[in-house]
């Protein structure tokens, strides 16, 4: 596999090795050896999720105040534009974002660190969305940024996306 540095230090794109041949195609998707060597971390993943969501919606920006999880995200069906927003106040990359394509074709893989707000919006008809999360869910210190948040600047591809009630009253980084 390749790992990416991107514009915020800890946030790592991870391309994997796939092997295909006219039969289909293989490709690992997580060995904790390797991970933890080649993304220079500690891996202690304790929850897989899988999301699926249709063409214009927007999940995001998600993070925990208490127990931030890491996530090791990616698409095994259709097409999302994911990004990860740096909202560590100690950070030099405070405010700043890193957004891409992952979708089933290009079987990309975004490390996403504790600590970061996180969310996609599906380009495709439809997309699965699996993550890898080194913390336990928490409902009581779920949070939300903002997806359009002036401040952060984000360049979305649409003007009015398909939102959850609670990811309509996420907090700007002002407010956070």
């Amino acid at each position: 596999m390749e790992v990416i540095q991107t514009e915020i230090p800890d946030v790592k794109i991870v391309q994997p090795k796939v092997y295909g041949d006219e039969r289909g195609f293989f490709l690992e998707t997580f060995e904790q050896k390797r991970y933890q060597e080649m993304l220079g971390i500690n891996l202690n993943f304790v929850q897989d999720n899988h999301s699926r969501s249709q063409k214009g919606v927007l999940r995001g920006l998600h993070f925990q105040t208490k127990n931030p999880q890491g996530k090791l995200v990616r698409v095994v069906r259709g097409k999302v534009f994911d990004v990860a927003v740096d909202i560590r106040k100690d950070s030099k990359t405070y405010g700043k974002w890193v957004g891409m394509i992952l979708s089933e074709d290009n079987k990309t893989q975004l490390w996403i660190p504790p600590g970061l707000a996180h969310g996609f919006l599906v380009l495709s008809d439809i997309a699965d969305f699996e993550y890898k999360c080194t913390n336990y869910y928490d409902p009581t210190s779920e949070a939300c940024l903002l997806w359009n948040d002036p401040t952060v600047n984000i360049e979305w591809t649409i003007s009015n996306p398909i939102l959850s009630e609670k990811d309509k009253l996420g907090k700007t980084l002002k407010e956070l």
